[in-house]
């Protein structure tokens, strides 16, 4: 498949902008602390994310979620909390995309399905990896671990609708203002 360069500098700028994002919330103090776990954060790196596949395609979200990864590795130097943070997004515009593509007749069902998949393939990803980060890497005893689920599927439910409600919006106006940046069928093109 040949890439062209508007799909590529598309791509470059959204992860460009997560980030700008991911480091502008972070020096300024402006991420949200989860107030019944601290150490969770919301933010808006999602949000490019979920513009780069809306407006491009889904192996464009895989790679502004790898520049999520990148970008955070490189500022705090945790690697884990980097690619769990990776993880959750690229989870969140997987089932976003899921969901697109079962429903594409009834645009209101799909649109509803998109959000769900997008919400729940992220809280039920993010539950599979955080048993295992918490007891293994963090030692914390399983028992906790479990108990804190709950809490860490509500933070990942309201964090993936702040990054696709976020990111639709969006796209929402952009598709109305600047038609030209939304994917061409011919923008992609098979040898």
């Amino acid at each position: 498949m040949k890439i062209r360069a508007a799909v590529i500098t598309r791509i470059a700028m959204l992860s460009a902008l997560v980030v700008v994002f991911d480091y502008s919330m972070k020096f300024s103090g402006l991420k949200i602390i989860f107030p019944w776990l601290p150490f969770l954060k919301f933010d808006f790196t999602g949000i490019p994310i979920m513009l780069s596949l809306l407006t491009t395609s889904l192996p464009a979200g895989a790679i502004t979620s790898t520049v999520t990864f990148l970008a955070i590795s490189v500022r705090s130097g945790d690697v884990v909390g980097a690619s769990m943070k990776a993880l959750a997004e690229f989870s969140t515009v997987s089932g976003f995309y899921l969901g697109n593509k079962i429903h594409r007749k009834k645009q209101k069902l799909a649109k509803a399905l998109s959000y769900i998949l997008g919400c729940g393939m992220r809280m039920l990803i993010m539950f599979v990896f955080t048993i295992p980060v918490f007891t293994m890497y963090y030692s914390i005893p399983l028992t906790v671990a479990l108990s804190m689920s709950p809490l860490v599927a509500t933070f990942n439910l309201i964090q993936g609708f702040l990054s696709i409600f976020g990111g639709t919006f969006l796209y929402e106006i952009l598709k109305r203002r600047a038609p030209s940046i939304i994917l061409n069928k011919n923008e992609t093109e098979k040898p």
